[in-house]
Parts: structure tokens; sequence; C-alpha cells
């Protein structure tokens, strides 16, 4: 990814985007055909050179198309015609968020299969669901990793839409008019690099294009950042029911031998805040003054490359982070059934309403005994409630044994599994 966003990347996107519309004014007839076939054999640029030239001109469009002339001579001069920087600027920025966004639908594909794989493997690994970090009912790890899966699936469909947002260039010259320049070559030109032109530039394309991607970017981090987020709870010392990948070798802390922390997932948090601060400039980045102004260049040019990057780096770690992921289904097992199983209040609850209890007895009593088991060292839940006089009238100790079976938690997860082909 890194490649796509250094000097000598973007300089061949430039030159991509003058060759085309010297090719379009050809077949046009606006210019020779024997000076493009001159300028497509002889053009080139030396990077430092132009930033050389830059020093001078304070004017980076400039100073490449000075450097680019050193090497095609004459036939240079049918260069740029009628476009304005923009033109060169807009339409290559677009080629290179195009080269990006498929290397990152590529690593979308990886974490995507990553997580299908294992929503396989643990599809009937018990676990407690939690809410408000606290106890609820079972679930399954595999049924936690659908709902990641299903949130993947829908960042990658999203940025299939973004491919076509962003595919976009621009050749209408000077406040976007196509005064000196036909119409038909920026179309012409927009076709060969595998671009649609702009619907209404003005001398820019407009910024909310460039919005849309770093906020889509932004989205699929704050997934990964949930998971991430998951991970780092699940691993505590008192939960843990996974864990990252501790290789051979590694330390955890330099003062305490004992400690496996959770540093994958913490630096993935990390990362996506930066790309939701790169989110919010892009946004700001909309509102340019009349026509255009710069100040969105500025932004640009450390915003896309770092949330590239970023983003790139986060699926290559995320993808590998649940590959590698440790879990431990007895810690699973024994978390579920703290206090006796606490978990299955409200299956006993519906069991006493179904046997004619009315609904406001049963909660009493049952969150007396499910408090009580909370409450006390070593409490027993289905002690309680199995002991409980009022229960007994209503439920056979059968009838209490059936409302602590987890199975009958999990007995519809199977259409959420086809749904997502799991």
């Amino acid at each position: 990814m890194g490649n796509l966003w250094t000097d000598e990347y973007k300089f061949k996107t430039w030159l991509q985007v003058e060759i085309a519309v010297c090719e379009a004014q050809a077949e046009l007839g606006y210019i020779p055909a024997d000076a493009v076939e001159t300028i497509k054999a002889k053009a080139n640029f030396d990077p430092k050179r132009i930033l050389e030239i830059e020093a001078t001109v304070r004017h980076d469009v400039i100073a490449f198309l000075t450097n680019v002339n050193e090497y095609v001579g004459d036939a240079g001069r049918y260069i740029h015609l009628g476009m304005t920087s923009s033109d060169v600027l807009d339409t290559a920025l677009a080629l290179q968020m195009v080269a990006s966004l498929d290397v990152i639908q590529t690593h979308v594909e990886n974490l995507i299969q990553a997580i299908r794989f294992q929503a396989q493997q643990h599809r009937e690994t018990v676990m407690i669901g939690r809410s408000h970090g606290i106890h609820a009912e079972p679930i399954t790890f595999g049924f936690k990793l659908a709902g990641w899966l299903a949130e993947m699936l829908r960042n990658r469909d999203r940025l299939c839409q973004l491919h076509k947002e962003i595919a976009v260039g621009m050749i209408s010259g000077a406040v976007g008019t196509y005064a000196n320049i036909d119409p038909r070559i920026e179309a012409i030109a927009c076709q060969k690099l595998g671009l649609e032109p702009d619907t209404a530039s003005t001398q820019v394309i407009s910024r909310d294009r460039h919005a849309q991607f770093l906020n889509t970017l932004a989205l699929v981090a704050a997934s990964i950042e949930r998971f991430a987020v998951e991970i780092r709870n699940l691993q505590r010392t008192d939960v843990l029911e996974v864990e990252e990948f501790f290789s051979k070798g590694q330390k955890g802390s330099s003062a305490m031998p004992h400690k496996r922390n959770p540093i994958r997932s913490e630096r993935l948090t990390g990362m996506a805040r930066l790309l939701r601060g790169y989110a919010v400039a892009a946004l700001e980045n909309v509102a340019l003054w009349h026509e255009r102004d710069i100040s969105h260049s500025s932004v640009e040019r450390v915003a896309l490359p770092d949330a590239c990057i970023l983003l790139h780096f986060m699926l290559v770690e995320a993808t590998d982070l649940v590959k590698h992921l440790q879990v431990y289904p007895e810690n699973m097992i024994r978390n579920m059934n703290l206090y006796g199983g606490v978990v299955f209040s409200q299956r006993v609850l519906l069991a006493l309403v179904e046997k004619g209890m009315s609904r406001e007895d049963a909660y009493a009593i049952v969150q007396s005994c499910a408090h009580k088991a909370w409450n006390t060292e070593g409490g027993d839940f289905r002690a309680l409630i199995s002991q409980d006089a009022t229960v007994q009238k209503y439920l056979s100790p059968e009838a209490i044994e059936s409302c602590f079976d987890p199975q009958y938690h999990l007995k519809n997860l199977d259409v959420i599994y086809q749904r997502l082909n799991i």
C-alpha cells in the first residue's frame, strides 16, 4: 500500500493522465498523432529534479511539466493544452484511491474468510451473552462471530459502492467550464484511465467523494475496533474466554513476567481513533471557497496516504489475530454457570408463569433467589430455586432441571447461520 502513495507513484499517475489527454486530443484531431507518439516514447520524470524545480516555481504541477518537457522536447508543447492543474491532480488522485481501494478490498475479503472459518469452528461453543457488561443469557461464540461476519459483509458492500463513487476524473479546464478543452476529450481520456467523467466538476472534483472515501475507511476501522474491544474484554484475567496468540519468546511486561496483554487489539483500537480523525478532516474539506481553493490539499497529502496505509495494516493485523485467536470453551462454561446458573432466571420465570403463577409473584421469587446467590460466596441459584417451597408447588424437579439447559437458548441460531452461509 505504501508504494501507491510515494512521490514516484504519484508522478506516474500524473503522467498517465497527461498522456491519456494527449491521446484523446490526437483522436479528435486537435494535436498531431506523431507528436503523441513522441510524447509516449520520451515522456519521463525525475522526482528529485521536480522537487528542485518546485523550490523555485513554488508550484508542483508546473515543476512536473517542466521536468517532463526536459525529456520530451518540442512535442512537449502539446502536453497540458487547455487543462488546469486540478485536472491532473484530481484525476490522478482518483487513480491512487482506486488502486488503494483494490488492496483494501482484497484484505477485507481475507478478514471475512478468517471470521467465517472461526464462526464455523465455534458454532456450538456455548458461552454467556452479556449486556451492560453483565451476564445475560447463553449464546455461542460462533453466534458472536456471526455478528462480526455480517458487519464485515456490509463493509464489503460499502467498499464496492465506494469504488463507483471515487473512480471519477475530470478534464474540464479552469473553473470546470470546458472553455479551452473539448468535453469529448474528458470522456475519451477518462475511459482510457478506467474512470467516469465527473457529472459537474468545478475546478476540482467536489470533496464529498473524498469525504465518503475516508468515512467509509473509518467505518471499516470502527468495525475492526469493535472486534478488538471485544477480544480485550474477553481476555481479561477474570474472564479469559479468548486470548490473543502469545508466541514463544514473547514478553508481556518488563516488570511482571506473568503478563500476557492484548497488545494487538489495543493497537487496533488506537488506529481506529486516528482514522476517525481523518474522516472528520475530510468532512471539513467539503466546503471549499467558490469554484476552488487549495485548503483541502494539505489535508489530503497527509490524510489519504495515512488512512489507506493504516487501514491496510489494520486489516492484515486483524486477520492474523482472528486466525490465531485462542479460545477457551471450558472457561466459557465455567463463567456461564457462576452462582449456580443465575443466567437461567428467565427460563424459571417463564416456567412458573406457564404453570399459572402471576408474573409479578414469579419475578419476585426468582429475583430474590438470583440476588441471594449473586451476593453470597458460593451462592447457588439452582439450589435456592429447587428448595423454594412456592416453586416446588408449581415445578417438578425435572421441570426445574430443564430450565438450566443452555441448548434451549440456541435452538433458533441456525436461522442466522443459514443467512450467513456458516
